[in-house]
């Protein structure tokens, strides 16, 4: 995972154009959107989700839960959206955004 402020710095670089690729609702993380999410940090290694679930502790609670599911790491938490990372073993160059930009 990154460590360094300049490494998330870069990410959230990055990661400003995005747009989020997975959206929690009002059902939470249920299995289907954890396998999306987990398929979207392979791809990708660098993804927004949108939260639309309840206050800020929901919010809290929601992101933690998918980290831990996940193994990604919160590069940056703005209102409704986070930006996730989790480098890839075998990056693809055509669907990293970390590659591809």
């Amino acid at each position: 995972m990154t460590t360094s402020n300049e490494d998330k710095k870069h990410l959230r670089r990055l990661g400003h154009n995005l747009k989020p690729v997975v959206t929690i609702a009002g059902k939470g993380l249920t299995e289907t959107v954890g396998a999306e999410i987990e398929r979207a940090l392979t791809d990708h290694e660098l993804i927004k989700v949108k939260l639309a679930v309840g206050d800020r502790e929901a919010k809290k609670a929601v992101v933690e839960e998918m980290c831990r599911s996940c193994s990604a790491e919160v590069v940056q938490s703005i209102g409704h959206v986070v930006l996730l990372f989790r480098k890839a073993k075998k990056p693809n160059p055509k669907l990293s955004n970390l590659l591809r930009q």
